[in-house]
């Protein structure tokens, strides 16, 4: 039993393993659920780099913090003591030290006009006295003139020419350029960049911005804000694109001065950039008029009438005589039958503007056209001081507030509006998206109701 026959067939099955088939549909569903999450994991890590690169970059090579841009308070005028004293010191130089060099005690002639100055507290007449006993001759002239171009060859270092180019291809595939011109004068360095004052007119349609300075160097610019009320623009030019000493050596930062005095009428001025319509002309002349005001929305600008015959087309900027510029020419606001002569925007109302410009801040908007109210017309009609509304802009935010022309701004958040000086400093540093509270008058039968309504500032584009 034991023993096993060959005759006898085994009762155990024998078994064959087959492979198991492959199932092509679920390896590719497998294949293409891979490729998908790899691709979802790259964007993911892509989009992720990207928005951590500028921060872990900020964090590892920390920028400088470029400065802000600031025009100081303007100075108290100068006394007629101060002026004639300036005007025969330039007439007539002597050495301000009180020695000689030889170590004596320098004299001085109690009869010597800049004695009589300094010494004295003069009246009007005796300002005309010593004025009428200033004899000048041919020589003389030919001093002053000659004094005169040298000090307008100085200032021509501030300033720069602009030049916008613009390429276009015509049916037979031929590219030609078109250039138009504009001045400049350089407002400020900021250690990164040399900030640029212009006309945005000419250079609108520019693909291409080049700036030229006073020795001929040129270089690229580019735009940093234009400002559609007054229409001016700040360019910018890299300071690292400049020769080695180019700063020091070669350019100078102009200076503003002030537009808002009480004796500016026959202040003499230079006229430089493009008051002839050409590149770096030149003219010379005295301001005949600064009663003049342009009205835009949420601004005024006072405008200074010179006696200058110059372009129809003129821009550029009005330097007085003390190296300080106090106008930007423009050729937008002529006074009728006098189109020829040079007339400027005053430097003043447009520092806070200047300063937003070249800070890069976008200007905001309520879009009113608006003015003080005077003593004359409080006492007499009793309207109440503050900013008088003129007239409001259509679609403007105030408008769809409900401010209405003769409405007075008495009050904006608790900031008092006495004079539309109040209404513009407070619209120069609010930003634009800003919920504002509005107080008005508004006239009724009974004299002047308060109101109160809210409006969210616009930006001027």
């Amino acid at each position: 039993m034991s023993e096993k026959d060959p005759n006898v067939k085994s009762d155990f099955m024998i078994e064959k393993i087959k492979e198991r088939p492959i199932n092509k549909a679920k390896l590719i569903r497998r294949m293409l659920m891979t490729a998908a999450m790899a691709v979802i994991f790259g964007l993911v890590a892509c989009f992720t780099f990207l928005g951590l690169e500028p921060v872990l970059n900020g964090w590892m090579n920390p920028e400088e913090e470029l400065p802000k841009v600031y025009f100081p308070e303007e100075t108290e005028e100068m006394s007629p003591e101060e002026m004639l004293l300036e005007s025969i010191s330039m007439m007539d130089p002597t050495e301000e030290s009180s020695s000689v060099g030889d170590g004596t005690e320098e004299t001085t002639d109690p009869d010597d006009p800049n004695t009589k100055v300094q010494n004295e507290g003069l009246t009007e007449e005796q300002i005309q006295e010593i004025l009428s006993e200033m004899k000048l001759g041919v020589v003389n002239y030919r001093q002053m003139y000659a004094a005169m171009t040298e000090y307008a060859k100085n200032l021509q270092k501030s300033m720069v020419t602009l030049t916008g180019i613009t390429s276009r291809v015509d049916w037979f595939n031929d590219v030609n350029e078109s250039t138009n011109k504009s001045s400049g004068i350089i407002i400020f360095n900021n250690t990164k960049e040399l900030l640029i004052l212009t006309n945005y007119a000419p250079l609108a349609n520019a693909q291409r911005l080049n700036v030229t300075f006073c020795n001929g160097a040129e270089t690229v610019a580019e735009f940093k804000r234009k400002d559609p009320s007054s229409g001016l623009a700040v360019v910018t030019v890299q300071i690292e694109a400049l020769p080695e000493n180019f700063l020091e050596e070669t350019i100078a930062i102009a200076k503003p001065g002030s537009s808002s005095q009480s004796n500016l009428i026959g202040t003499p001025v230079i006229a430089l950039g493009c008051p002839m319509g050409t590149v770096n002309s030149m003219g010379y002349g005295v301001i005949t008029s600064s009663s003049g005001v342009v009205s835009e929305e949420d601004v005024t600008y006072k405008l200074l009438q010179t006696d200058i015959v110059g372009s129809p087309v003129a821009d550029g900027v009005l330097f007085n005589l003390y190296g300080q510029f106090i106008g930007i020419i423009t050729h937008d606001h002529s006074v009728d039958g006098m189109e020829n002569l040079i007339t400027a925007y005053g430097i003043t109302d447009l520092k806070k503007r200047m300063e937003k410009l070249s800070n890069d801040q976008p200007f905001s908007y309520l879009g009113i056209y608006g003015t003080a109210v005077s003593v004359g017309i409080h006492e007499e009609l009793h309207v109440p001081y503050g900013t008088y509304v003129k007239d409001v802009e259509l679609d403007s935010p105030a408008m769809r507030a409900g401010i209405q022309k003769g409405d007075v701004i008495t009050q904006m958040d608790e900031y008092a509006i006495n004079n539309f000086s109040d209404y513009v400093s407070f619209m120069n540093i609010k930003n634009p998206e800003t919920e504002v509270q509005v107080t008005i008058m508004r006239s009724a039968p009974n004299g002047y109701k308060e109101m109160r309504v809210d409006v969210t500032l616009g930006e001027l584009k």
